[in-house]
């Protein structure tokens, strides 16, 4: 990583005019993979005008590291081509899958943490970074239903880092989201986690559903993702830091605010630490 591409925002469509046009005050910028991955065209064109102006790193939805069928090849070989032009300071996906028999389902699906389970990540996974030449990150993800496993998820995780050598994408407000749907302590889950695996971290808003949180992407980061944020920050060091926000944009000013706050927590617990 890039030690001063330490604080960043998801770039997103109603923001693309003021990024290329002026300088904003990010460290780096993140972006949906698959937005881009068609070779040409304006989206493409798009991310190489932002990418001479920030560092970019490479998000993805669709991987698929679960999948009991492997990983697509096809997908891989477009990743890769993209990765190349870019050169992103990381590339990460979900733990989760999304495809079965050909058919993608748009939406991050739990796994159960099992050995058999951990076997077929690890292989996906392992194709991945091959495929890739490069360590893939892995984001922890937000869940609404949990299988009877073998493991905790963050003892799934610490394996699947020391079998594949991946990193970690912490996102906070997910182990927020899943410790209050499954009712879990958020901080036990933090303090499990393989800090020298964590590379960058995500924090963003959720809602309150019927009977569940729901990871939805479009509100503010609350005070208790932050609180959070702040516990595991002194055991990570200077990782990167990125707001995530997908629904319900608001303007870029908003967002920014949110990271400056980001960069105090950091400010003060670097101070603590020196």
């Amino acid at each position: 990583m890039q030690r001063h591409a330490r604080f960043g925002l998801g770039l997103r469509k109603p923001h693309y005019a003021a990024f290329l046009e002026h300088r904003v005050a990010v460290d780096f910028v993140e972006v949906i993979s698959e937005n881009f991955m068609v070779a040409g065209g304006r989206p493409r064109e798009l991310l190489r005008e932002v990418r001479a102006r920030y560092p970019v790193a490479l998000h993805g939805v669709s991987m698929s590291v679960g999948s009991a069928e492997g990983v697509d090849r096809a997908y891989l070989a477009r990743l890769r081509a993209l990765v190349d032009e870019i050169e992103p300071l990381f590339v990460s996906d979900h733990l989760c899958w999304t495809r079965v028999d050909g058919f993608n389902s748009h939406d991050l699906l739990p796994l159960p943490y099992t050995e058999e389970a951990l076997d077929t990540v690890c292989a996906n996974v392992d194709a991945a970074q091959d495929a890739l030449g490069r360590t893939m990150l892995i984001e922890n993800p937000s869940s609404y239903v949990a299988f009877d496993g073998a493991m905790t998820e963050w003892e799934f995780l610490n394996a699947l880092c020391a079998r594949t050598g991946c990193g970690l994408l912490l996102d906070v407000n997910n182990v927020f989201v899943s410790a209050v749907n499954h009712g879990f302590d958020a901080r036990v889950y933090l303090d499990a986690m393989p800090a020298d695996r964590v590379r960058q971290i995500h924090l963003a808003g959720h809602s309150q559903g019927a009977d569940l949180l729901i990871d939805t992407h479009d509100q503010p980061v609350p005070a208790s993702v932050w609180d959070l944020y702040a516990h595991v920050l002194p055991t990570l060091g200077p990782v990167a830091t990125m707001i995530e926000r997908d629904d319900a944009i608001p303007p870029l000013h908003e967002l920014l605010a949110e990271l400056s706050a980001a960069r105090a927590i950091a400010g003060r617990t670097e101070s603590l630490a020196a």
